[in-house]
């Protein structure tokens, strides 16, 4: 029974049928203008922006949803500082005699005084280019200029931070952040991250500490010495400043403490 009541005359279409027919199209023709009139209104974009392609607006509510995790964090850590100074023996005692004593040369305290600042740079770019050009020129690799030496790498901030160390630094800083035992140096692209945060150029180090033993230990180097003689040759000119200052401050180191490790997967 296609088209047709049951027990009606042949050739009687139903008004049902007849309905559907006529309706299909004219609902398919009112969905077409109701599209035709949304494009137009939204001028070929998202008609609710923001709910996925606001990426600035997703950034910033991810780090609100950190801060508030951070926040929770900071105040869990204050309770439980609370509530431990409430428990009260030999043992626990001697611990915390113990870790207080630690805290300073773990760089968990603010230092300052007298000290040195190093700056250092990428080579200009004028001279990069002249580089380029003339290692091109030049059929001897002998006489070409080896363009990793127009970089700061971070074994070159790294070479001065053991320097300063071994001049007896009793704090050290890379853009303003305290550097402890477990800081990682890493460069990434123009920039270098500590503890994962990036900064860029110019990398300025500071260390307190007495400046004769400071500056003698950098004049020793012979890692920091090269990069020093890069600094003076007229083709390369790489970033360098060695200033001795009367004050410097070193704010106590304020990230992470965990240490993270290698584990086995299963025992021999």
């Amino acid at each position: 029974m296609t088209g047709t009541h049951a027990g009606a005359p042949p050739g009687h279409r139903s008004s049902r049928s007849l309905a559907w027919r006529v309706g299909t199209p004219l609902v398919a023709l009112l969905s077409g203008s109701l599209l035709a009139v949304s494009a137009a209104n939204s001028d070929g974009t998202d008609l609710r922006p923001g709910r996925y392609t606001d990426l600035a607006g997703l950034v910033e509510a991810e780090a609100q949803d950190y801060q508030r995790v951070e926040d929770r964090f900071n105040d869990l850590t204050a309770e439980v500082d609370r509530l431990g100074g409430d428990v009260s023996d030999r043992g626990v005692d001697k611990l915390r005699r113990r870790a207080a004593g630690l805290r300073d040369p773990a760089g968990l305290t603010p230092r300052e005084g007298q000290g040195v600042r190093i700056t250092m740079s990428d080579a200009p770019t004028e001279l990069v280019e002249d580089a380029l050009k003339r290692n091109k020129e030049t059929k001897d690799p002998e006489q070409r200029l080896n363009l990793n030496r127009f970089v700061v790498h971070q074994q070159d901030i790294q070479a001065v931070v053991n320097a300063l160390w071994d001049g007896g630094a009793s704090a050290v800083t890379i853009a303003g952040q305290r550097v402890i035992s477990t800081t990682g140096i890493k460069c990434r692209g123009p920039v270098v991250q500590l503890q994962g945060v990036p900064y860029s150029q110019p990398f300025v180090i500071e260390a307190v500490g007495d400046q004769g033993d400071l500056l003698g230990a950098i004049d020793d180097d012979p890692l920091v010495s090269g990069y020093r003689t890069d600094s003076l040759n007229p083709q390369i000119e790489i970033g360098w400043s060695l200033d001795a200052e009367e004050q410097i401050k070193a704010p106590a180191y304020d990230g992470l403490l965990d240490l993270q490790y290698a584990r086995p997967l299963r025992r021999k």
